[in-house]
């Protein structure tokens, strides 16, 4: 039976060292503030940004919300980032996606200044990730390797799979884990002869949206399991990408769904506006 790799707990744990850093700055009168942009009416959206809002009330971060309606403007949306930018008082600075298909998010993250872009996407900073130099990492993949340190789960030397190849969590996570020496193999929509590939991984991350897609026969006896999706299955209950109820009796160690990468995720964003707050200043 595997260990349940505890999220919330760790992501806790996060939340706690940071309120620590949050007081020693705002007694040398620096408060931390993140400014988040939303654009339209996503209903997902409204639920992250709400879970943003509350982690950063824990931790003592300043949060401050710019809700833009889908009629925006791509020159609008570029012309509130350049105010953010410009803003001393704002630390960080995150674009929440997705955003309408009429503009362009690849434009928007390059306009976010690489000192505030905490979300780790613009392409500075994804550059500096590829190169192992220090930079704002993407707060999911981020969280994911707090998690296996948090647990003292050896990466150095073990093959990892990733299976999605996402500009959110897949291709900074295959960084990661290759900056942490693991063998990285990055699975998609094309990759051939998957099980076979998945079946010899000693960590397996799973990041493709398809509820319950990863069964028991694709993973590796005693493999580490990480499950990074968030899906509805067909009773409208919340599930990831693995078969959590099958996968548990042969991987060593797993993330549940709920309360596996999820929590992880914000907590890892309150960590770089923490940073750059101090490197700002």
């Amino acid at each position: 039976m595997a260990i349940i790799l505890d999220g919330k707990e760790t992501a806790r744990k996060v939340r706690e060292g940071l309120k620590t850093e949050v007081l020693e700055l705002r007694k040398s009168g620096i408060v931390p503030r993140l400014a988040v942009i939303m654009v339209g009416d996503d209903n997902a959206s409204k639920i992250y940004v709400r879970n943003k809002s509350k982690a950063c009330d824990e931790v003592g971060i300043e949060f401050e919300e710019h809700l833009l309606s889908e009629k925006t403007t791509m020159k609008e949306l570029l012309g509130l980032i350049d105010e953010l930018n410009n803003d001393k008082k704002i630390n960080g600075i995150l674009l929440q996606s997705p955003i309408p298909s009429n503009l362009d998010i690849n434009e928007a993250f390059r306009r976010i200044s690489p000192e505030k872009d905490v979300d780790g996407f613009n392409p500075v900073n994804v550059g500096k990730l590829v190169l192992a130099q220090n930079t704002f990492i993407s707060c999911t993949p981020f969280g994911i390797i707090k998690i296996l340190e948090e647990y003292n789960i050896p990466i150095e030397g073990k093959n990892a799979v990733v299976i999605g190849r996402s500009n959110i969590v897949g291709k900074p996570m295959l960084q990661c884990l290759l900056n942490k020496n693991a063998t990285v193999t990055i699975c998609h929509s094309k990759t051939k002869n998957l099980k076979e590939i998945t079946k010899k991984a000693d960590i397996l991350v799973s990041a493709i949206g398809r509820p319950k897609f990863v069964t028991k026969d694709m993973v590796k006896e005693g493999a580490v399991v990480i499950d990074v999706g968030i899906n509805r299955n067909s009773e409208g209950k919340v599930c990831g990408d693995v078969d959590f109820e099958t996968v548990k009796d042969i991987a060593s160690s797993i993330t549940p769904v709920p309360g596996g990468v999820g929590p992880m995720t914000v907590a890892m964003l309150m960590n770089n506006v923490v940073k750059a707050t101090k490197q700002q200043n």
